[in-house]
């Protein structure tokens, strides 16, 4: 039983179905380890009476003989997902104990497959942010080192996973807030193409961007939660798309060879750590190895990527946060004169920091006499960074580069410069404002023994190819099962 966590999703899976384990003995030792690494920040709610009545259920069928990828395995959701079982805060004081009357698409159809959910995770809030730091309950620390940041905004995602706390769980990427964290802790995590999986549920930041995706700690596990967490959902979201919904594990075990792995010039440049280059250079070679061609190509608008971004998504922020006034729902200032003075208090109560900025940006940007000559043109620019990518596909399959300038940094050690945590996503942002899939996988060390990620970015709907890529690297190398330091014995507590 004490080795339950260091099975992987496929493992256990296999446990349960073959009855070794039940779901109900997998829930139990997944929530004590959650309960005894509190200092990691990575939960934000448990309820094991509501966990075990689930794991209850999934032993019924299992028992009845049914079979599903993910009947009995445990997994946990990022607070910006709604949950009915669950509070759902999207770490915000605004949303303080806030019960959805319903549960995220993205939720609903990873329990149809089976899984039991765990609880919910730490993230920045209102998934603002490359740190977890903007969390308005407390940081995530990173398990590889506590005193470090573990990336945002589904940090506690990543702790989770990296730490054996949950074989799995769900995050979502607006600029980098999956990859990026799942780098930064040593994990697997995936963005599919933006529209794949449903955003009904999954509450807004920057709604032309957000896009749900699940952490595990390999690619193998990433492809079965993909396959139950991706499909159509018109009726209720806008922005899905209307393609059917696929088994990412079905290429897993293709070959590589004569596969073109494009190398953007622009991201092995002055602003790249060298620990996080070697590491990056090491997993190219692997590849190389394996039979791949390495094609350097140019995207030559990456630099753009960050003002592009900082203006469209607090602009998209600006106005999907206008709907948290003290009327309808979540928090209320108890003092007030009237209905104005009651929205200016209960907005500036309930939002933190790194919200109100992104909210003022965004409504500055969107302002008469400055649409034109900032929105829009970012806009623009957004087009022609896809076209980019297109361009840069004529002549590789898929992408490889590096997911951040660093490792992990140290907590605090930007707090007071947010401009330095907007440079951190300056790989991951073009990929994300082109709509396209990508993939952060373990691919070494570097300063401080800090894991490093390999980012991986295909065209649109290549995620089983993206998958293939990721998984064929991990059957040659170990990184992605090392365990951190942090998930043997529970730390000590810490403020």
């Amino acid at each position: 039983m004490s080795q339950l966590h260091d099975l992987t999703v496929a493992g256990l899976a296999a446990k349960l179905r073959a009855r070794d384990v039940s779901a109900v003995e997998a829930a139990r030792h997944f929530l004590a380890r959650a309960k005894s690494h509190e200092a990691l920040g990575a939960y934000l709610a448990l309820d094991e009476d509501v966990t075990l009545a689930q794991a209850r259920a999934a032993d019924q069928r299992l028992a009845a003989g049914e079979v599903a990828p993910l009947l009995g395995v445990p997994v946990a959701h990022k607070d910006i997902f709604v949950t009915r079982d669950f509070p759902s805060t999207a770490g915000s004081k605004m949303l303080d104990g806030y019960r959805s009357p319903f549960d995220a698409t993205v939720v609903a159809r990873l329990a149809q497959a089976g899984a039991v959910s765990l609880g919910k995770l730490n993230c920045d809030e209102f998934a603002m942010g490359s740190s977890n730091e903007n969390s308005a309950y407390r940081p995530a620390r990173n398990p590889w080192d506590p005193e470090r940041i573990p990336g945002g905004s589904s940090g506690g995602s990543a702790v989770a996973v990296a730490a054996r706390l949950v074989p799995a769980a769900t995050g979502t990427d607006t600029g980098g807030s999956i990859r990026q964290p799942a780098s930064f802790c040593g994990i697997t995590g995936i963005k599919p193409t933006y529209g794949r999986a449903s955003r009904y549920g999954m509450i807004a930041f920057a709604s032309s961007l957000d896009q749900a995706g699940p952490m595990a700690r390999s690619a193998e596990d990433c492809a079965l939660l993909l396959s139950a967490m991706c499909g159509p959902d018109p009726d209720r979201d806008s922005t899905s798309l209307d393609v059917p919904a696929e088994d990412f594990t079905r290429s897993l075990n293709e070959s590589l060879e004569g596969l073109r792995i494009g190398v953007p010039r622009e991201f092995f440049g002055a602003g790249l750590a060298p620990d996080v280059r070697a590491a990056i250079d090491g997993a190219l070679q692997e590849y190389r190895r394996l039979g791949a061609q390495l094609v350097e190509i140019s995207l030559p608008r990456t630099e753009l990527s960050i003002p592009v971004y900082y203006i469209i998504a607090p602009a998209e922020a600006s106005s999907n946060l206008a709907r948290y006034d003290g009327v309808k729902f979540g928090h209320r200032a108890r003092q007030y004169g009237d209905l104005t003075d009651m929205y200016q208090k209960t907005r500036a109560e309930g939002f933190g920091d790194e919200v109100k900025r992104r909210i003022m940006v965004g409504t500055y940007v969107l302002s008469h006499g400055y649409y034109d000559a900032y929105y829009l043109q970012a806009q623009k620019i957004r087009r022609m960074i896809a076209d980019d990518f297109q361009q840069a596909f004529g002549s590789c399959d898929v992408i490889a580069g590096p997911v951040a300038p660093t490792v992990a940094w140290k907590l605090g050690e930007k707090a007071d410069d947010p401009v330095a945590n907007y440079l951190a996503d300056i790989y991951t942002l073009p990929g994300s404002l082109a709509g396209l899939p990508g993939m952060s996988v373990p691919c070494g060390f570097g300063a401080g023994g800090m894991p490093v990620g390999l980012q991986l970015i295909g065209n649109y709907f290549g995620e089983a190819k993206l998958l293939n890529v990721g998984h064929r690297l991990q059957q040659v190398t170990d990184f992605h099962s090392r365990i951190p330091v942090a998930a043997d014995a529970a730390p000590e507590a810490r403020p």
